[in-house]
Formats: C-alpha cells, sequence, structure tokens
C-alpha cells in the first residue's frame, strides 16, 4: 500500500473526538430565574408606592387617634405661617370655603383639613365653622398616628 492510498483512507473517515459533552443532561437552572423574579417583585413594589396620589403639603401634624378617610377628599393645608391651600394651590379663606361647599354640593366631597400643628387654631376652627354653615357634613381634621 502507498502513501498515496493510506492517506485517502484517513481523508474518507473523519476522526472522531470525544469531549465528555456528549453525556451529559441539560439542566435548568433556578437561581437566575429566582435573581429576575426578585427583581420583578421589586420593580412592581416600587411602581405601587410611587402611583399613590398626595394632594396635600407636607406639613407637622399633631399627634392623635384617628380613623381613615377613604376616597375622593379635598385637601385642605394649613402651613405654621397661616397660608392655605386646596389641593397644593395657595387660596384665599372666602374663596376656599365657597369651593369647598360647592364641590360638596355638587358632589359630597369630603373635606381633609390637614394643619401644621405650629399653625393657629383659629384658622382651622374658621373654617369648620364656614363649611358647617355651608352645609358640608364630612370634615375631617388629618393627624399622624399616636406612638
Amino acid at each position: 500500500m502507498s502513501y498515496a492510498s493510506k492517506r485517502l483512507k484517513t481523508e474518507e473517515t473523519p476522526m472522531k473526538l470525544i469531549s465528555g459533552y456528549e453525556n451529559r443532561k441539560a439542566r435548568f437552572e433556578m437561581l437566575p430565574l429566582l435573581d429576575v423574579m426578585f427583581l420583578i417583585l421589586v420593580f412592581f413594589i416600587y411602581s405601587i408606592f410611587s402611583m399613590t396620589v398626595h394632594k396635600g403639603l407636607n406639613v407637622d401634624l399633631p399627634a392623635a387617634d384617628g380613623s381613615l378617610e377613604l376616597g375622593e377628599l379635598s385637601t385642605v393645608t394649613i402651613t405654621a405661617d397661616n397660608l392655605l391651600y386646596l389641593n397644593k394651590e395657595a387660596i384665599e379663606m372666602d374663596q376656599l370655603a365657597a369651593k369647598l361647599i360647592e364641590s360638596w354640593n355638587n358632589s359630597q366631597t369630603p373635606v381633609l383639613i390637614k394643619a401644621d400643628k405650629s399653625a393657629p387654631m383659629g384658622t382651622g376652627i374658621e373654617l369648620l365653622g364656614r363649611l358647617r354653615v355651608g352645609g358640608v357634613e364630612r370634615v375631617a381634621f388629618q393627624v399622624k398616628p399616636d406612638d
């Protein structure tokens, strides 16, 4: 047998290499899946917190026991320097009382008064009196929970 015939014979039958991967079974890794699931969970939790609607300004609330008002509210904020805000918009006392009474008469929207604890009490009492005279039946003061 000549060298050429040996060479031709080896080219016809390719060499088979065994790497060891042929005997392994496919694996389904759970750790990356759990990482992705926790990431999605955190994303949805932060999304839910960012969807909450805060209509009033941030003030230092007095502490007391109270109940939770749910649904659509007209939020009045009384700041420490005695300024009035309706849903974060500055407003005068006369206009505020008129808007709240009109809102109550149209859609029975309750009023939430959010007053800073260092704000003069007279402003809140005067507003409460005007709303009662105007027929508003559901007025509440927002407080932070008693510790």
